[in-house]
């Protein structure tokens, strides 16, 4: 971002890196596989639904907000494949002085995706796996580097899944194809990154909500039933993006970006009437509706960075620009017909007999920003002082889907601030603490609601971050607690209404540590304690209330292990541990607290001279079904999943 590559360790912020190494050896098929492996970050949605959403620090982060090699918009709004991740960086906590404004206008944290190059070593790698019931998959990875310093380079990733995976009598097929092109010089550094995903789903994965007034949820059916038998979703992402960083001379360094992305996704929408949500008994009444979206994205940044020095104190000044136009649009068709159901004994959805139309646009989003940073570094650089300000405005037109009339307007501009400071009482040692502001576009209500489509205006987020973090060597340890406050959005059960009320705000305490704790034996431990509350309520309701969907408490433990009598074979497992969350602004309904284990187990050889690597993982070892809460809806837990795969190297 703004701020340029640096250590993890020179940083006011707590973040975490997850290697392609990783990915690999856990079998990663998209980003939430990746990202689950901190206890700060939870996935909102199970594998095989509409989508993929994120909770960092109790705030959400849709798929939409994750950013492609520091731009925003130009990753699929619903799901992005792991074949095309090189490493994904995770920043707890508001980062809008660093990369700008999201689309949706995150504030509990950023993941950025860096996509893949072509290493100096060539690289021909074919990929075979069997995962979930039977889905076969296969998967091709070509890198090579050319010219006589090898500064050209190009890696190629093609895959493709198909079969049942999570879903009883479902069928998901995924295709992705992507490019990535670069070039190394002593002065100049340029990439292109071009990547296509196709997904088309019968039987998804569903999402449901809870009748107001029930006196308890129901538990939740089997993983792998769908309670809306007759679902389909084809999901269509193509991006394109380039990257260039020039340096002037040893001291400046200027730098550009540009993307664009065009996506869609067609669907069937069911849900349940109005007032006839799930009850205690899992019974409702069944609706169906098509809901079919997309968006264009155009996404540019240019910047310059200057290193100087003033009177012994070292600067390193930042100046960017950012911008991001989005157009969106939808069409939502709801059938007239109904029929009672139960999430336990699910009936086929009714059909839709209304004409399905063509998307029309719903709104066109502009996000601007001007940002200036300074890096001041003092005492042979034991302390680190970032100063800085992002000017950003939000403007926003919607429009009516029927008229094609403007139906809202606003543009607001405001200042976010950035104060933070690291100091190193010893080289291995650093104590950071940092404020930042971040300016949020308002929410919009979602279809389904009775106000679906109205548009709030901007917010404002602010966050305190104190921590020590510690390089062991082997280990590296972080301990951090932090305060975020902003509007609290909900949907009132009762009213069915989207709207803000009072405020939400989390403070929480942060402990991690990863590394190899000895030769062969690697590990990645996490908690997370949360105190997130509803304050400043009108009248007084539900003041003092936990936040829905936010965990007081969550643990992630894994563990990978080179077995020392076998050469080349490696053990791995994982814990992940979430505790109760309340599913309404009024604490009356909660989701009980649950923990999946994962095991697994690789096996390097060679075959023919080529190396051959086997692996095998099992998610959710146990089978356990529960709720996963996503604010106002639930979604249940993917079943007891196996994945296997071989790869060779030619």
């Amino acid at each position: 971002g703004l701020l340029g590559k640096s250590d993890a360790m020179d940083v006011p912020f707590s973040t975490t890196n997850y290697t392609s190494r990783l990915l690999e050896d856990q079998q990663a098929r998209t980003l939430a596989d990746v990202v689950v492996n901190d206890a700060s970050v939870r996935v909102l949605t199970a594998s095989g639904g509409f989508g993929d959403d994120f909770q960092i620090r109790g705030f959400t982060v849709p798929s939409g907000d994750v950013g492609l090699n520091g731009l925003y918009g130009l990753t699929s709004s619903s799901r992005l494949s792991a074949e095309i991740v090189e490493r994904v960086e995770v920043l707890k906590g508001p980062g809008s002085l660093i990369n700008g404004i999201a689309p949706s206008g995150s504030i509990g944290g950023g993941i950025n995706v860096v996509t893949k190059r072509a290493g100096d070593v060539p690289l021909t790698r074919l990929t075979t796996s069997y995962f979930g019931k039977s889905q076969i998959g296969t998967h091709l990875d070509v890198g090579r580097r050319f010219g006589e310093q090898n500064e050209w380079g190009i890696r190629v990733n093609g895959s493709w899944r198909n079969g049942e995976a999570s879903i009883d009598n479902g069928n998901q097929k995924v295709g992705v194809a992507s490019l990535g092109l670069d070039y190394l010089g002593s002065k100049l550094r340029w990439s292109l990154d071009a990547f296509n995903q196709r997904e088309d789903i019968n039987e998804f994965r569903p999402q449901i909500g809870f009748r107001a007034g029930i006196a308890s949820l129901p538990a939740p059916p089997p993983s792998r039933l769908n309670f809306y038998p007759g679902t389909q979703l084809k999901l269509r992402d193509s991006t394109i993006a380039s990257r260039i960083e020039y340096d002037i001379d040893d001291r400046v360094t200027a730098f550009a970006g540009i993307g664009y992305r065009d996506g869609a996704a067609d669907q069937t929408f069911p849900g349940t009437v109005r007032g006839q949500a799930v009850d205690a008994l899992g019974n409702f009444q069944l609706q169906n509706a098509f809901y079919d979206s997309y968006s264009k994205t155009t996404s540019a940044d240019v910047g310059v960075r200057v290193r100087f020095d003033t009177a012994g104190i070292g600067h390193t000044l930042s100046l960017s620009a950012s911008t991001l136009q989005q157009e969106a649009g939808n069409a939502y068709v709801v059938g007239s017909s109904t029929k009672p159901s139960n999430i336990y004994n699910p009936v086929s959805l009714p059909p839709v007999t209304a004409a399905r139309n063509a998307p029309v646009k719903a709104s066109d989003t502009s996000l601007s920003s001007f940002a200036i940073s300074d890096t001041l570094s003092f005492a042979n650089d034991r302390v680190l002082l970032t100063l800085g300000l992002r000017n950003q405005t939000v403007e926003l037109e919607n429009f009516s889907t029927t008229t094609g009339q403007r139906s809202a307007y606003y543009k607001e501009s405001a200042l976010s601030p950035l104060a933070g400071v690291v100091f190193k009482p010893v080289d291995n040692v650093s104590v950071y603490a940092n404020y930042t502001e971040g300016l949020t576009r308002g929410g919009t209500a979602p279809a389904g609601t009775v106000n679906a489509g109205e548009v709030f205006a901007p917010y404002k987020s602010a966050q305190y971050e104190a921590g020590v973090k510690v390089d062991w060597g082997r280990v590296t340890t972080t301990v951090s607690v932090f305060q975020i406050s902003r509007p609290n959005s909900l949907t009132d059960l009762q009213t069915n209404r989207y709207s803000f009320d009072g405020e939400q705000r989390n403070r929480g305490l942060e402990l991690s540590a990863y590394g190899e704790l000895q030769r062969g034996l690697r590990v990645m431990a996490s908690a997370a304690f949360n105190d997130a509350k509803l304050t400043q309520m009108a009248g007084g309701v539900n003041e003092g209330n936990n936040a829905t969907g936010v965990p007081d408490r969550t643990f992630n433990l894994g563990v990978d292990w080179d077995v020392p009598d076998v050469q080349g074979l490696s053990l791995n497992g994982r814990v992940i541990n979430t505790s109760k969350v309340y599913f309404d602004a009024a604490n009356a309904l909660q989701f009980p607290s649950w923990t999946r284990y994962d095991v697994g187990a690789r096996y390097r050889t060679v075959v023919t001279g080529k190396p051959v690597v086997l692996r095998a993982n099992v998610e959710n070892l146990l089978g356990k079904n529960y709720w996963i809460s996503s604010n106002s809806y639930a979604t249940v837990s993917a079943p007891r999943t196996l994945i296997l795969s071989a790869s060779v190297d030619f």
